[in-house]
């Protein structure tokens, strides 16, 4: 069953009158076989349909239009089987809104050398169609992903997939809501932003809640309710003895509970998928929400903390974009650092909120003191995160425009056990190495807070910042820092003269 089966790309061939009907005929099948091979590859997550060949100028427009209107078509692939001459493509093209990929490929692989005559030249020349085609997209200055290879090469179907989640990422941010208990942390400059730019630029929106309201609705949680959670909360994980049945700290567990009901219950009213909170207004709440937020983060929700909207947003869309693959997703923030000799690291953690997709193993259960914040001491899961390679990836707004930024990262067990801290952490060396890494996000403005993501990589940030038309700055093995510092100002040109001629 395919993760985000709800959703389907359209392909779409591109012909024309002049080759005769057998030729149409045989454009047809092909495509309809091709649309089919795709489908049924468990690396493109979504359904791959085939729509029609494109022959005319007002068909190709009339399916950009229904492309637009249809709520579970995320993007269309356009393939030119043969040469389809690209001003009836225009129209078309300049009305398409979804996602775009050009797969410029050809339907046999390998060329019949002995049987190889006109005919067959005339009906398989994508080498030529293709090439008219990519030409008015350039100059259309469509945003578009590109493809080249073989259908069947799984190295064009990885990338096809890819390019499907990141268009349904974009579906999302397209419908998302982000509640937000409270406003920012007092003084930080980096989780403001423009809300409403925000929603132009992204489609998302922002609504703030006083925190009262979240109080309110965790009162009227039923005790029925907490008494289910705090019972999954002891099959779940392993609780510290304070928390167990007959523990001194049991009701704190409720607590815990009935804020999780309470805000689940809320955000599903409101149809939210994103929300924040900050420890500075708390209101009638008795503890931070800590393992609330943990849980809803597993579940699938974004969440950015002190107020940070930006982060909430893009940690649920790269959860939606890595629906069904291993590895997790979560909320993070850059905490501290190892600086031994044979090579920093970083230590990311935060106060709480970190989603225990991403543990290595059973979460523990625990209850601390925070230091800050005023309230009762709040619970939360304590685990280390997996190894493996991830990204770390952020937002953030310049003003005129935003930005998203990634680094590379390898996620390495720690040196030692962790007693002492009482948060889930992850441990990871960034690429190319921890000072060019650091010097490179400082450059660029990159914020603390941050989506670390084990599932998907650079290629799906990357598709969805084409989509989006938002500036992405990689920081990966070639990244070297006076060509990066190039890059910023290069970036800072283009955007500026970009924005101009939009």
């Amino acid at each position: 069953m395919k993760a985000l089966g709800q959703f389907e790309v359209w392909l779409v061939a591109g012909s024309q009158e002049m080759y005769g009907q057998s030729v149409l005929h045989a454009v047809e099948a092909h495509a309809r076989e091709l649309a089919a091979g795709l489908d049924e590859q468990v690396e493109v997550p979504v359904r791959v349909v085939y729509r029609e060949v494109a022959t005319t100028g007002e068909s190709i427009r009339r399916l950009a239009l229904e492309a637009d209107a249809s709520s579970s078509c995320v993007g269309v692939i356009a393939w030119m089987h043969t040469f389809s001459p690209a001003k009836m493509w225009i129209a078309g093209l300049a009305a398409l809104q979804k996602p775009l990929l050009h797969l410029h490929t050809q339907f046999n692989r390998d060329l019949p050398w002995s049987e190889i005559d006109m005919d067959f030249m005339n009906l398989n020349q994508s080498a030529h169609g293709d090439r008219e085609f990519g030409f008015v997209e350039t100059r259309m200055r469509l945003r578009r992903k590109t493809v080249v290879g073989h259908w069947r090469d799984p190295a064009v179907v990885a990338r096809i997939g890819t390019w499907t989640r990141a268009a349904c990422g974009w579906r999302e941010a397209q419908n998302l809501s982000v509640a937000r208990f409270g406003d920012n942390m007092r003084s930080v400059a980096v989780t403001e932003g423009d809300k409403v730019e925000a929603q132009i630029r992204l489609g998302f929106s922002v609504d703030g809640y006083g925190v009262g309201v979240l109080a309110e609705a965790c009162s009227a949680v039923p005790d029925a309710e907490v008494d289910r959670l705090v019972a999954e909360y002891d099959e779940a994980y392993a609780l510290v003895p304070a928390l167990q049945r007959d523990g001194e700290r049991r009701a704190a567990l409720r607590d815990a509970a009935r804020i999780e009901a309470g805000l689940r219950g809320f955000l599903d009213g409101g149809g939210f998928k994103a929300f924040t909170d900050t420890f500075e207004d708390l209101g009638a709440l008795p503890q931070l929400p800590g393992i609330a937020v943990q849980r809803l983060m597993a579940d699938g929700y974004g969440f950015g903390a002190e107020g940070d909207w930006k982060t909430a947003a893009l940690v649920r869309v790269a959860k939606v974009m890595s629906l069904g693959l291993p590895g997790g997703t979560s909320f993070m923030e850059d905490y501290t650092y190892d600086l031994a000799p044979a090579g920093p690291r970083v230590l990311g953690a935060h106060m709480l909120e970190v989603c225990p997709s991403i543990a290595a193993g059973r979460p523990s259960c625990e209850i601390h003191p925070l230091s800050i914040g005023g309230k009762a001491d709040p619970v939360r899961l304590v685990f280390t995160a997996a190894s493996g390679p991830a990204v770390v990836a952020a937002m953030l707004d310049l003003g005129e425009r935003f930005r998203f930024v990634l680094n590379e990262v390898e996620v390495v067990p720690p040196d030692e056990e962790l007693p002492r801290l009482p948060v889930a952490r992850a441990l990871w060396k960034p690429k190319p190495d921890f000072a060019t890494a650091a010097e490179a996000w400082l450059e660029a403005g990159g914020p603390h807070h941050t989506v670390l993501c084990q599932a998907i990589g650079t290629e799906a940030f990357a598709d969805l910042a084409e989509i989006a038309g938002i500036e992405l700055l990689v920081i990966d093995d070639a990244t070297r820092v006076r060509d990066f510092a190039n890059e910023l100002r290069w970036n800072q040109a283009y955007h500026h003269l970009a924005r101009g001629l939009g």
